[in-house]
Formats: C-alpha cells, sequence, structure tokens
C-alpha cells in the first residue's frame, strides 16, 4: 500500500506540475499577445502621423514651387529692385573657350 500511495503522490504532483506549466505558458502567450496589440496601435499613429507629413511635404514643395516660378518673382523683382528683363541688344553672349587659362589679376601698384 505504501507504494500505491507514493505512485499516486507522484502523479498526482506531476499533473499539479502540468497544470502550472500549462498556466505559465498560457499567461506568457496572452502577455505576448497584449504587447503586441500595444505596439500595433503605437505602430498604427505613428503611421498616421507619417502620413499627415507627407502631405505636408506636398503641400510644402507645391508652396515652393509656386512662390518660386518666374510668374511670381518677376513681379516683385521689377517693382522692389528696379530690375527688368533685358531687351536684345543689352544682352552679350559669352563663349567658352576649352584650355584657355584665365588671365591672373594684376594690381596697379
Amino acid at each position: 500500500m505504501a507504494k500505491r500511495r507514493v505512485t499516486a503522490a507522484r502523479r498526482r504532483s506531476l499533473i499539479a506540475l502540468v497544470l502550472v506549466g500549462f498556466v505559465l505558458v498560457t499567461t506568457g502567450v496572452i502577455a505576448r499577445r497584449v504587447v503586441g496589440v500595444r505596439q500595433q496601435s503605437e505602430i498604427r499613429k505613428l503611421q498616421a502621423q507619417r502620413d499627415a507629413l507627407d502631405a505636408k511635404r506636398v503641400r510644402l514643395e507645391s508652396a515652393i514651387r509656386d512662390a518660386s516660378s518666374r510668374e511670381r518673382l518677376e513681379p516683385i523683382a521689377e517693382q522692389r529692385l528696379n530690375m527688368h528683363i533685358p531687351t536684345p541688344e543689352q544682352q552679350i553672349f559669352l563663349t567658352h573657350t576649352r584650355g584657355a587659362r584665365p588671365q591672373p589679376a594684376r594690381d596697379s601698384l
């Protein structure tokens, strides 16, 4: 009878150990899923923020293109800086000669 008690005690402790292991494993799985859900919500927030920043970048690039266009800058340059588009008589076209060395500047001293 003593053997039966020892065997029954071993079985009970083995079953208890398996149940404790099962509880620990399921607790770990649940904790991992909770962390995953939190990370997914954070990822969604960051993606929405990135999309908003991309849209803002596109708007700003468009505004820069519009503000730096010739149609926009020409009236400002004419009014504020008293500049004008030169006539063909005022234009001088310089040709580039290959291999020509620039002359050093000479002081008048």
